[in-house]
């Protein structure tokens, strides 16, 4: 069995695309068909059947793909725990992550992997949490960072912070002004909401029936950035957001925010690993890693900045979340 012939069919079955696989690898089509096609000859029967946007794999397909992830896995682990004990922890980690917990995460935990562990590859895939569970469930990704409304229990998923909600404007809006807004003073306000299906716009759909009225949104948004530069530009104009999504713009006073409370709908951050095999020796260091980065951070996804000032001189300070803008 050729690895880098199983890899391949693997990249295609996760991207559902010959054409994407090809423009990632920078080849022709033909070359990816071709690879595909002489992998498909040893199994006796076709993996993909075409579709109008790609390919999906045939009930063939599934059943080796599902087998031929765990074996990749696990010579993966096997050469690594190899080089492991050479005293060098090297290998390749896939790291599924929500958008808003990205950044400044990411980028720091690259910058101590370089540091301290330059053998050890990310391989980061950024998707909203249902796409990322399934990922997971797949072995798709090797470890995750999600949003979960109940308090993680078990080995598999670790606690790294919790996470309050709030209501965002433009600056010098007077709603916002308050530290706190009951969630009912959401009824007739212009949002811009993530866009249906999803946990979290059902959740806060789900906490305005509670209250009996329909959020109003004008626009419906996926892209965290897209959110905040609608609201940033538009006054009279909110949003719903986490406080680590806009921490940079609260410091920089191109949004104020509120905590909504009653409800207080809160989200924990939680550190997914793999719900079966163990994990390699790489993906162990990037998930301790992880935790201390946070820990350090007193139980935050963003550093705390410190304060030139103390924060009741501060106006702009007044309007940052708890925690989020500055050290306490």
């Amino acid at each position: 069995m050729n690895i880098a012939s199983v890899r391949l069919f693997l990249e295609v079955a996760d991207a559902g695309s010959l054409s994407k696989v090809a423009a990632r690898r920078q080849t022709v089509q033909s070359h990816i068909s071709r690879q595909v096609s002489d992998f498909e000859s040893t199994f006796g029967g076709p993996l993909f059947r075409r579709t109008g946007r790609g390919v999906a794999l045939t009930e063939l397909g599934a059943r080796a793909a599902l087998r031929l992830r765990a074996w990749v896995q696990e010579t993966e682990r096997l050469t690594e725990d190899l080089r492991a004990e050479s005293g060098k922890v090297l290998g390749e980690v896939r790291m599924g992550i929500i958008p808003s917990a990205a950044h400044p995460l990411v980028t720091r935990l690259f910058e101590h992997l370089q540091r301290e562990h330059p053998g050890i590859r990310l391989n980061i895939a950024e998707a909203q949490g249902t796409e990322i569970d399934a990922m997971l469930d797949s072995g798709a990704v090797d470890l995750a960072i999600l949003f979960r409304f109940n308090r993680p229990g078990g080995r598999e998923e670790k606690l790294l912070s919790v996470a309050h909600t709030y209501l965002v404007a433009a600056p010098g809006d007077a709603l916002t002004r308050e530290p706190a807004v009951p969630f009912a003073r959401l009824a007739g306000l212009r949002l811009v909401l993530p866009r249906r299906p999803g946990q979290w716009r059902h959740a806060l759909d789900e906490a305005a029936r509670g209250l009996g009225f329909r959020l109003e949104s004008v626009a419906e948004v996926d892209s965290l950035t897209v959110q905040k530069e609608l609201v940033a530009q538009t006054p009279g104009l909110y949003s719903v957001l986490g406080p680590y999504s806009m921490s940079a713009e609260l410091q920089s006073g191109r949004l104020q925010a509120s905590q909504l409370v009653k409800p207080d709908l809160v989200r924990h951050t939680t550190l997914a690993l793999p719900r079966q095999g163990k994990l390699s020796a790489a993906t162990r260091v990037v998930a301790e890693v992880v935790q201390q980065l946070v820990g350090s951070w007193g139980n935050r996804l963003s550093e705390p900045a410190p304060a030139a000032h103390p924060p009741h001189s501060d106006a702009r300070a007044r309007r940052l979340p708890k925690g989020v803008g500055y050290s306490e």
